[in-house]
This record gives structure tokens, C-alpha cells and sequence, in this order.
């Protein structure tokens, strides 16, 4: 069942076309990766998605709604969480009571602090230090607990591997299996290609806030995923 579907949307950041007539679809249950280099659009895409940036033309539907023009705490409560760039947490406030300012709009659904606890087991034991004292890592991992404790049919993570060891972005992506299994469909922006490729059922790149390849990673080839990230010559798409 199509869960979020994307009608040639266009977005502009100031003066800048980000978006540029995007269509694209996710089903409930999938994981699909937005991967492009810097600039290609995929923050701004999800700032739309979150209502954080109103689209300049097309159209977004959500769970068979247009939401288009709806207000971004609106759509929390319609069941979209945004991860955003930087994790932008409370740096003054605890893991717990960051933690917390994510189920201040909580729907129904698996997401309590105690299955957030569960999925990060490190977190229990640090749950009353500042999260100004935590490693990037540990951070992204709070910034990801914080959205799901609002119970998110879709969730939105952006960059999630910035700034961050490859070793801790393996621990973090070793929690996406979870979030999925528990009914939480996921879109993740992602400059980290192999990463990508790994974890998701499907792949857009963006070249100048256009889509120029997708399919299944099975089904693209590692010259085609190149050729499309840099903008090289024509891009065949994948099986779909």
C-alpha cells in the first residue's frame, strides 16, 4: 500500500530551484534512500515533507491526504517524524528529557520510552546526563529515539551518518531493522552511497534537485550510481 506519493514537486530555497519537479513513491514497509552529493536537494526534500518548506508547485499526499499546505505540528500529529540535519537537540536538557519533547504530540502506537530503551540500551543508564556531554553518535541516537516516541507512520532521517565515524554509523544503522520491524516506515537522506545502497529496499539519486536514477541497489550497477551522483553522462534507471 503506497504510503507517501510525490506529484512533480518543485521547492526553492531563497532564490535556488532545490527540487525540481520530483516524483517518486514509498510504499508502507520500505526503506528508501535519498543519496545525491551536497547541494542535489535531498534536505530541502524533507523539509517539505516535514512542512518546514512549502512547495513552490506540485503536490504531496500522505496516507491518501494531500498535505500539501499543512502546517509541519500538523503533520506530526498525521504521523510523519523528522531526524533533522545536526540532530538539533536541547543541549541544556537530559537524554530523558529530550527523549520526552518528542511525545509532547504522541500518537498511538509501539513507540514508549521504555521500547526506546530497549532499542538503545546504552541510553538507561545515561538517561540524566546533558546531551551536550554525549559523543555525535550517542546524539544522533537520542535525536532518532526522540522522533519515534511520537509514533511516526513515516520517518524522516536526515544525514544520518554526518560527522560521524563509520563505526558508529554502522551501530546506528544496525537499529533501522528494529524501527521498520515495529511498523515505522523510513526515507533517509544520505550522502554515505554504500551505506545506503545496504540498507535500503530502494534508491533515488538527486542531481540538481532532479531525480536521475532509481531501482532496487540489486539492480543498479556501482557505474551507474556514479555516473548519476556526478552528473556523468546519460543514467539508465534500474529495475523497479
Amino acid at each position: 500500500m503506497t504510503l507517501l506519493s510525490i506529484r512533480d514537486l518543485t521547492v526553492h530555497h531563497g532564490q535556488l530551484r532545490a527540487v525540481d519537479g520530483l516524483g517518486l513513491e514509498l510504499e508502507r514497509g520500505e526503506v528508501l534512500a535519498i543519496i545525491g552529493a551536497n547541494g542535489a536537494g535531498k534536505s530541502t526534500l524533507l523539509r517539505a515533507l516535514a512542512g518546514l518548506n512549502l512547495p513552490t508547485s506540485g503536490s504531496v499526499h500522505f496516507a491518501g491526504r494531500d498535505i500539501t499546505r499543512l502546517p509541519a505540528h500538523r503533520r506530526v500529529a498525521a504521523g510523519i517524524a523528522l531526524v533533522p540535519e545536526g540532530r538539533r537537540l536541547f543541549r541544556s536538557l537530559t537524554v530523558e528529557e529530550n527523549l520526552l519533547t518528542g511525545a509532547y504530540r504522541k500518537r498511538p502506537g509501539p513507540w514508549t520510552l521504555a521500547r526506546v530503551y530497549e532499542l538503545f540500551p546504552w541510553m538507561p543508564g545515561r538517561r540524566t546526563q546533558n546531551a551536550a556531554q554525549l559523543s555525535g553518535g550517542e546524539q544522533q541516537s537520542v535525536a532518532i529515539g526522540r522522533a519515534l516516541l511520537s509514533n511516526p507512520d513515516l520517518l524522516l532521517i536526515d544525514e544520518l551518518s554526518l560527522g560521524l565515524a563509520p563505526v558508529i554509523v554502522r551501530r546506528v544503522y544496525e537499529v533501522l531493522p528494529g524501527i521498520v520491524g515495529a511498523g515505522t516506515t523510513a526515507l533517509l537522506v544520505e550522502q554515505d552511497v554504500a551505506q545506503a545502497m545496504r540498507v535500503a529496499d530502494r534508491v533515488h539519486c538527486l542531481l540538481e534537485g532532479r531525480s536521475v536514477l532509481q531501482g532496487r541497489p540489486r539492480d543498479l550497477t556501482a557505474e551507474q550510481v556514479e555516473h548519476a551522483y556526478f552528473g556523468i553522462g546519460p543514467v539508465r534507471e534500474g529495475r523497479d
